[in-house]
C-alpha cells in the first residue's frame, strides 16, 4: 500500500507495520491509527479528479483507504448516501443551516456497512474466509450482508437484547448467530475468545484498525457533498466510539491532504444513562469509568466502549461539544426528523439529532452556525420503537360513520 506509512500507536505512539492481520499495538496492546503518505495522496488525486469518478461508493476514495491497488471492491454498493439541506427541520430548531446525512439507505440500512466492506476487503486480502464479531446488532447485519455477497461465512455474536429486526437480517444472510445471555461486555468477551480459538478474521471495530477507515467515508463523503466547504459542527451518535473517532479521521485525513481548509467541531451526542465517554470528555480526561446500558438506542447502548480514547479525542481535538440525551429525546426526534424530512431513523440513527435540538435549546451551539447532524441507521431496524414514537394509527370499522367519529375524535383532516 504505497499510500499508507504504517500504523500507529494511540497510546504509546510506537508505529508498526500495517498489513491484512494487523490488530493492536505489539508494544502495549493499545489500539492503532493507520498512517498515510499525504503527500504521495496529493501526487495521485484532486478535488476536480474526485467530481468526475463514476464510483458513487465510498471506494471513490481509495487513495484514503488502506488497501492495495490491486484489491476489488466488494459487491455490495456501501457509501454515497444521500446528503440533505433540511431547511424544514432547521426552521424548526430555529437555526440557519442544517444538513442530513440519510446512511440508514446502505445495503444493510447503516453506516457500519463503511466498516464491514472494509473488513471484507482486508480479509480477503489476509486470505481468510471466515469473518467474526460482537455487535449491538448493526455492525453484524452489516457484516453478515457484505460477506454474504462475497461468498464469506460469518459467525455473530450478539447480546441478547438485540432488536428482533437485526437479529432477522443476520440469519436471512446465512450467519450463524450466537445470542449471548449477557450484556454487551460479555458478548465482546466470548467473540474474541472464539475468533482466538479458531482463527477467523476479526471484524471487532475496537481490535481491528482498518474498520475506523471504512467509517470515515461518512465523512469524505459529508466533504464532497458540500463542495469541500465545511460545516461549523458534525453531530454523530457515539457507542464504543469507533464510528466518532471514524468520522474525527476522515476530516483530518482532508485537512492534512489539502482538501479542506477547516476543521468541524464534533458534536458528541449519547444516551443520559449510557454516556461514559461523553462523561470522560466533559472532564477533559481520557479516564473514563463502566456505566449501566439503560437506553433504548440500542446500537449506542455500551457501558464498557472500546475505542474510549479516539472517540474522547475527537471531541477534545476537534473543540467539540458532548451532549446526553434521555429516551424521551430520542423519541422525539425520530418523530421530526420523520416529519419535516421524511427520514425514518432507529434510535440511534435519531440520537444525532436530538442532541442538536438539545445543544441549541442550551445555547452550546450559535443559532447561525452551521451544522450537519448523521443519521447512522434506518428505522425498521426497530420497528417497537418506532411505533412507540410515532404512535398508533386509527383503528375503524369500515364505515363512513366510524371514520367520522375517529375524526372528531383527532380534528377535522381537511383543516
Amino acid at each position: 500500500m504505497k499510500n499508507v506509512i504504517g500504523a500507529v500507536c494511540t497510546i504509546c505512539g510506537k508505529m508498526t507495520e500495517a498489513n491484512p492481520n494487523t490488530t493492536v499495538c505489539p508494544a502495549c496492546g493499545g489500539i492503532l491509527d493507520i498512517a498515510y503518505d499525504y503527500d504521495y495522496i496529493k501526487s495521485k488525486v484532486t478535488k476536480e479528479d474526485m467530481a468526475s469518478r463514476n464510483d458513487n461508493s465510498m471506494w471513490r476514495y481509495r487513495e484514503f483507504l488502506p488497501v492495495e491497488e490491486t484489491t476489488a471492491a466488494p459487491k455490495l454498493r456501501v457509501g454515497w448516501s444521500p446528503f440533505y439541506k433540511a431547511d424544514n427541520l432547521a426552521k424548526y430548531l430555529g437555526i440557519d443551516t442544517l444538513y442530513i446525512k440519510d446512511d440508514g439507505i446502505n445495503p444493510t440500512a447503516s453506516l457500519k456497512d463503511r466498516a464491514s466492506s472494509m473488513a471484507v476487503a482486508k480479509a480477503i486480502e489476509a486470505g481468510k474466509d471466515t469473518i467474526a464479531c460482537s455487535s449491538t446488532g448493526n455492525a453484524a447485519s452489516s457484516l453478515a450482508g457484505n460477506s454474504a455477497a462475497m461468498g464469506l461465512k460469518t459467525y455473530i455474536f450478539v447480546p441478547e437484547r438485540a432488536p428482533i429486526g437485526k437479529v432477522a437480517q443476520l440469519k436471512t444472510f446465512g450467519a450463524t448467530v450466537i445470542s449471548v445471555k449477557g450484556n454487551y461486555e460479555d458478548t465482546f468477551r466470548i467473540s474474541a475468545e472464539a475468533i482466538d480459538r479458531w482463527g477467523w478474521y476479526n471484524r471487532n471495530a475496537a481490535i481491528n484498525p482498518y474498520l475506523m477507515e471504512g467509517k470515515k467515508t461518512v465523512a469524505l463523503e459529508i466533504a464532497e457533498q458540500l463542495n469541500w466547504k465545511m460545516t461549523d459542527y458534525v453531530a454523530i451518535s457515539v457507542g464504543d466510539g469507533c464510528t466518532i473517532g471514524g468520522v474525527w479521521k476522515g476530516f483530518k485525513d482532508l485537512y492534512a491532504a489539502g482538501f479542506i481548509d477547516k476543521l468541524p467541531k464534533i458534536i458528541s451526542v449519547q444516551a443520559a444513562l449510557c454516556c461514559p465517554i461523553n462523561t470522560a470528555a466533559a472532564a477533559g480526561t481520557l479516564e473514563w469509568s463502566p456505566m449501566p446500558e439503560d437506553t433504548i438506542a440500542d446500537s449506542i447502548a455500551v457501558g464498557v466502549p472500546r475505542n474510549p480514547v479516539k472517540a474522547i479525542r475527537a471531541v477534545l481535538e476537534s473543540g467539540g461539544i458532548t451532549v446526553n440525551v434521555t429516551d424521551d429525546e430520542i423519541y422525539e426526534a425520530m418523530r421530526i426528523l420523520g416529519r419535516t424530512s421524511g427520514v425514518f431513523a432507529e434510535p440511534a440513527g435519531a440520537a444525532g439529532t436530538a442532541g442538536v435540538k438539545k445543544a441549541i435549546e442550551q445555547g452550546l451551539i450559535p443559532k447561525d452556525a452551521s451544522i450537519v447532524s448523521v443519521v447512522t441507521g434506518n428505522g425498521l431496524k426497530d420497528v417497537n420503537n418506532a411505533i412507540k414514537a410515532a404512535g398508533q394509527p386509527l383503528h375503524v370499522a369500515p364505515d363512513m360513520d366510524a371514520l367520522l367519529e375517529a375524526f372528531a375524535e383527532i380534528g377535522d383532516p381537511h383543516k
